[in-house]
């Protein structure tokens, strides 16, 4: 097997404004494994918060593909790689490489391989940054006649009335939509438990990682004293954080860049399954090609927050939707996704 990589800038519709920071693009580096002919496709995408710059994940993916190298087939790659300390992005990234390929040469969709009888969809959440209230009810209107039916709200500007007053357009604005915040750990327990009960009357949902991750202890007990869902989100990154929390949290949030790929996915959807614990899949900013390996799993959550590909101004890769507020896999070979630039199915 021949690995290669190619990196290329994602340039956003627009900024996308949370509480930590501001982001207008990021770098994604994508891999390509290659066999007897075909070609599988994985994406890892730069991460401030995660410590990933475009030259340490071309380092850490160019490491794995001479690993690959060992390998006699892609199956034997996916069934007998070891674990390792690599960022978990990137092992994703490797992941998702593989499976794609694996299911071009056995012809079945990648969702077959990891255990789903037919093509998973849901409806995705889309997401709302911290902006002026009346561009944010512009916002909701747009989205609501495309067909969105559930938004996620940015929180945590440095008045929180100006988050309340956000909602408070949106939920006028599309008043059929459901809701989530996501103050991306902006509060303190005091201010949650304060904020928390006046969401919950403006109709929200559920809230994603009220506070500062790096406490999931106050996180679980701010859980029991929420009117409203707790979902975690920094303070899920890994199997072990998810086991400490199942059961004390409403949800958790996966993204397959912080786990480690899909089948580190479905070990936490296991884990949590009958603790009262839901899932959430979420993602980062990426394109089509790195989204579409958790769209193969959308049917195991009970939200889906996949619309990072929705958030670019020109999404190189199409192939899972999402612009009507669907998200889909579909029945081709692989992760069923081509590049645009291309213009036909990838499978070289």
């Amino acid at each position: 097997m021949k690995a290669t990589l190619r990196t290329v800038r994602l340039t956003l519709a627009e900024p996308l404004r949370i509480s930590r920071s501001t982001m207008t693009t990021r770098d994604a580096v994508w891999f390509t494994v290659e066999h007897q002919g075909l070609s599988g496709h994985g994406e890892a995408v730069t991460s401030i918060y995660y410590g990933l710059n475009t030259a340490e994940l071309q380092h850490q993916l160019y490491e794995a593909g001479l690993d690959l190298g060992r390998f006699g087939d892609p199956e034997s790659a996916l069934r007998e790689r070891p674990a390792d300390d690599r960022p978990p992005a990137v092992t994703a990234a490797v992941e998702a490489a593989l499976l794609d390929l694996c299911g071009k040469r056995s012809g079945v969709p990648v969702h077959r391989l990891l255990g789903a009888r037919s093509a998973p969809s849901a409806r995705t959440a889309r997401t709302i940054g911290i902006v002026p209230a009346e561009r944010a009810a512009a916002q909701a209107r747009s989205l609501a006649d495309s067909g969105f039916t559930v938004i996620k709200v940015k929180a945590g500007a440095p008045d929180p009335e100006d988050d309340l007053d956000r909602i408070r357009a949106i939920a006028s604005a599309a008043p059929r939509a459901r809701l989530l915040l996501d103050p991306n750990g902006a509060w303190t327990s005091t201010q949650a438990l304060q904020l928390l009960p006046r969401y919950a009357e403006l109709g929200v949902e559920a809230v994603e990682q009220p506070v500062a991750p790096g406490d999931p202890e106050a996180l679980a007990r701010l859980a029991e004293r929420s009117p409203l869902p707790l979902i975690a989100d920094e303070d899920a990154v890994t199997y072990e954080d998810v086991r400490r929390l199942a059961g004390r949290v409403h949800g958790v949030n996966v993204k397959l860049a912080k786990c480690g790929g899909p089948y580190a996915a479905l070990r936490i959807a296991e884990l949590i399954e009958g603790s009262g614990t839901e899932l959430m899949l979420g993602c980062l900013t990426a394109s089509t090609l790195g989204l579409a390996p958790a769209v193969h799993l959308v049917d195991r959550a009970r939200w889906a927050d996949l619309d990072g590909h929705l958030l670019l101004a020109d999404d190189p890769w199409t192939g899972i939707g999402g612009a009507d507020g669907v998200v889909r896999a579909n029945d081709l070979p692989g992760l069923g996704v081509r590049e645009r630039r291309v213009g036909r199915e990838d499978a070289a």
